[in-house]
Formats: structure tokens, C-alpha cells, sequence
């Protein structure tokens, strides 16, 4: 009888897998105050599609505002694509239903709505940093009454160090 050798023990778990990835997408920001990452997963753990906060195709990261307060037209804020939506857009395999999102920041009311269009059945978030906003609680009437789950990541502590 051969003798089987045993799996590897400390390997990731998938919400650190998938969190990992949406953190390390977010590192693509050049925005200098947010960097947002997100993580589109199908049921059987299969990544879909990735997002990070940033301008849209085209428009250049040197010549739109990345300054938070200001005259509207000169804030980041009528420009910036969120991760959330990103990752919904960049997806080109067709329905996201049922699927799942990581995401480091809770999405805002203007995200839910398409997270709960591409028919996104659950979130998992890092921070809920606006929580109490009207934005954060709009967000999620949306999503509770849509029957959209969201739970708060649970950090393992784990540091995950890759050299590239």
C-alpha cells in the first residue's frame, strides 16, 4: 500500500487569496489619497475579472484632477471610475450572476446599484471607513433590499511579501 504524503499546511484560504488579489489590484491606483481594489469571483472560485479606482480609458492620469477638494470640475470626483465598476466593465465573459465581489473599500450607493444590476449575489469588504454616510447607508438599503449578502472580511493577520 503506498503511504500518501499530506498537503501542504498554512496555504491561503480563498477569502485570503481573493482579498489578497483585489488588495494588490488596488496598488494600480495613482490615485494619491485611495487606492481601491476589486475582485470579481464565480462560485467555484474562479476569477472573473479585477478593478482598481482610476480615470477611464483615455483619459490621462497626468491631465484629470486627482486633488480632493476644490472646485468640482477640478476634484477627482466627476472622473474617477471606482474599482467596483471597473471590474464590472472590464468583465468580457458575459453574466456575472450569482458571482461574488472582494473589494477593499464598502461600495458606494452609485456601485451597488451596478453590483446589483450585473447580478452580483455577495461581497466580501476590507474597510467600511464611510460607514453612516448617506452614501454607505443608501448603499446598503440597495443592496438589502435587492437580497444582495455583504460580511466584513476577517483578517487572518497573515502578511503575504511577493518580490517581483
Amino acid at each position: 500500500m503506498t503511504k500518501i504524503t499530506p498537503k501542504r499546511q498554512g496555504y491561503l484560504s480563498w477569502d485570503e487569496y481573493f482579498m489578497g488579489v483585489a488588495a494588490l489590484s488596488g496598488m494600480r491606483s495613482k490615485d494619491p489619497n485611495s487606492q481601491v481594489g476589486a475582485c470579481i469571483v464565480s462560485d467555484d472560485n474562479k476569477i472573473l475579472s479585477m478593478g482598481y479606482n482610476g480615470f477611464p480609458k483615455g483619459c490621462s492620469d497626468d491631465e484629470f484632477p486627482w486633488a480632493r477638494e476644490g472646485d468640482d470640475l477640478e476634484t477627482k470626483y466627476f472622473y474617477v471610475t471606482h474599482s467596483e465598476l471597473n471590474a464590472i466593465l472590464n468583465y468580457r465573459g458575459g453574466s456575472l450572476e450569482g458571482s461574488k465581489l472582494y473589494v477593499t473599500l464598502f461600495p458606494c450607493n452609485e456601485c451597488a446599484k451596478a453590483i446589483i444590476q450585473a447580478g452580483i449575489r455577495t461581497i466580501i469588504y476590507d474597510s467600511d471607513k464611510y460607514a453612516g454616510t448617506p452614501s454607505n447607508i443608501a448603499s446598503k438599503r440597495m443592496l438589502d433590499a435587492a437580497g444582495v449578502r455583504y460580511y466584513k472580511y476577517n483578517r487572518t493577520g497573515r502578511e503575504i511579501k511577493v518580490e517581483v
